[in-house]
């Protein structure tokens, strides 16, 4: 069976979710208050409806409680992704995840049962602060305040060694948990496994410990 999702806001963020959802084979309900929006994704989503969703009967009347997955990235209006939120909470939505604005948004969306929160405008600038900084940082995806996942490109200065020979984790604190070589990616490496010039390491840890890593194993 396809996963069905509801989308409620279809700005910026929202119609990219719907998109990339469909491209995935998923079925979807795309909701915005704009008609106009909503005639946008009529042909694009698997249904498009215009619709408030801060009134209860109509979230009830669509069946929103039927979906297995609820996104509200509902965009300047907090009050309405509060109370959009809290709405599905109370219908018995099983999963809801929510753009926030800021802090306080999040603080709140949490408090009132948000599953999932995401803050996709400084997640976005994070990543782009660091590959602006470094030119060996290719991606860099938050885990929490303090954890990352990165995409760090070996150089010269690693290559030819094994995992064992530079012993990152028990140097740097951070673990080598996949590394991309051209096409193919080899998940969980063996410790003997020679590093090459050009390879993409992915390396998680504290985000102190990857710029440690970075700044001296590569500089």
């Amino acid at each position: 069976m396809k996963k069905e999702f509801v989308v409620i806001g279809l700005g910026r963020f929202g119609g990219s979710i719907v998109r990339e959802l469909i491209e995935l084979d998923a079925d979807v309900m795309a909701i915005d208050k704009s008609p106009e929006r909503v005639d946008e994704f009529a042909q694009i989503a698997t249904q498009a409806v215009s619709a408030d969703t801060t009134d209860e009967s109509v979230l009830r009347s669509l069946g929103i409680r039927n979906f297995e997955h609820v996104v509200v990235a509902i965009g300047e209006n907090i009050q309405a992704s509060i109370l959009t939120t809290l709405i599905l909470k109370e219908i018995g939505v099983k999963k809801i995840t929510v753009k926030a604005q800021n802090d306080y948004h999040e603080k709140v969306l949490r408090k009132i049962g948000a599953d999932q929160v995401v803050h996709p405008e400084r997640d976005m600038g994070i990543r782009i602060a660091n590959n602006m900084v470094s030119n060996n940082i290719l991606d860099y995806l938050d885990l929490s305040d303090e954890y990352s996942i990165a995409e760090i490109k070996a150089n010269e200065k690693l290559s030819g060694f094994t995992l064992i020979d530079l012993d990152i984790r028990a140097q740097y604190g951070v673990n080598i948990v996949a590394i991309k070589r051209g096409k193919h990616i080899l998940v969980s490496p063996m410790a003997i496994e020679k590093i090459q010039e050009e390879d993409i390491l992915i390396v998680i840890g504290s985000d102190d410990d990857i710029h440690r890593f970075e700044k001296k194993a590569l500089h």
